[in-house]
């Protein structure tokens, strides 16, 4: 039994935090909102995030964050990945001398184009051993049931990986380690934006076979990057790649895949907006950084590319498949 520190109360941060308590671990929950953590400590739900999933009463939520971190052992980052600079440099202070930090965020940074993991180790300047990431196929909604998942604990320290593996490995939820940061977090960042094309191809009523190749040569392009960055290519095969991207690419769960069908359906990003609760999907912000990211480093990414031209370039979602489906025939 280890405590463990969850800084953020969303869907997926409040998953976890149910994770580590029916694994038995000492949990306490930071909410940004004093009417949120009021709510999970007197109810035991979070009505906001994941209504109808009842919660440990294990679990402590609060808004001080110097409360949520006193005497963690591992922290768990679980706010947006555009907002960890901002949040870190509030947090970093607090963090405890030697506890194992774990980045959920799945996404690149603007402007820096750095992934979480960089992120969290320039704010805290700690030494990048200290920090793991979690990554895989993670519908929150599902694993909040307790429907069998698996998930991915990437760390260049294996005691610490092994540390979060066991601290978070329940009945429901079977943790796997793995070494190679790089590759779980470019995955993880990139299949936000390839759903974003699923769900504009499946709102413009196009079928599984149109599926089956966005996804397959998502996961292509996706590889490429991830190695050009020092990533290893057999990590894009397994959960934090394929897995990931298939469950993101077509679960109704997925927030990409449903801001990609509204836009799919000739809605605005306005429209998509508020078709996803007034939240913007991850990969739009991303596939503006990634796609940066991919000409820095001389990577074809052209499915990201047609994204990033959707979402901020202003082409429309049928250019956008005329254009994928006009590009010159080449070998597999």
């Amino acid at each position: 039994m280890v405590n463990v520190s969850v800084m953020g109360a969303g869907s997926w941060g409040t998953t976890l935090a149910k994770i580590f308590a029916d694994a038995g671990n000492r949990v306490t929950l930071w909410a940004r909102r004093e009417e949120l953590a009021t709510t999970i400590r007197e109810t035991h739900t979070n009505p906001d995030y994941l209504p109808g999933i009842e919660l440990p009463v294990a679990i402590n939520a609060t808004t001080d964050p110097a409360d949520a971190l006193d005497g963690a052992e591992i922290v768990v980052f679980a706010v947006p990945s555009q907002t960890m600079r901002e949040n870190l440099s509030a947090w970093r202070e607090l963090l405890p001398a030697d506890a194992t930090l774990v980045s959920i965020s799945k996404g690149v940074e603007k402007n820096t184009h750095l992934r979480m993991s960089e992120v969290i180790a320039e704010l805290t300047a700690v030494d990048p051993q200290r920090i793991v990431v979690l990554s895989g196929p993670n519908l929150a909604r599902e694993i909040a049931e307790e429907q069998p998942a698996a998930t991915v604990i990437a760390g260049v320290d294996e005691n610490r990986a092994k540390l979060v593996q066991a601290a978070v490995a329940t009945a429901y939820l079977r943790p796997y380690t793995n070494t190679d940061v790089i590759g779980a977090e470019i995955g993880g960042a990139c299949k936000n934006v390839i759903a974003l094309a699923c769900g504009m191809a499946a709102g413009r009523g196009l079928g599984d076979n149109t599926l089956a190749t966005v996804i397959t040569r998502g996961l292509a392009e996706i590889t490429r990057l991830g190695v050009a960055l020092g990533a290893e290519e057999r990590t894009f095969a397994g959960l934090a790649g394929l897995g990931d991207l298939v469950a993101t690419c077509t679960s109704t769960l997925s927030r990409n895949r449903s801001f990609g069908v509204r836009l799919g359906e000739g809605g605005t990003l306005e429209e998509a907006m508020k078709a996803t609760k007034g939240q913007v999907a991850e990969g739009v912000i991303s596939s503006s950084s990634i796609w940066q990211l991919a000409q820095e480093h001389q990577v074809e990414m052209p499915i990201t590319q047609a994204v990033y031209a959707v979402c901020h370039r202003g082409m429309e979602v049928g250019d956008m498949v005329v254009a994928l489906m006009g590009r010159s025939r080449k070998a597999e």
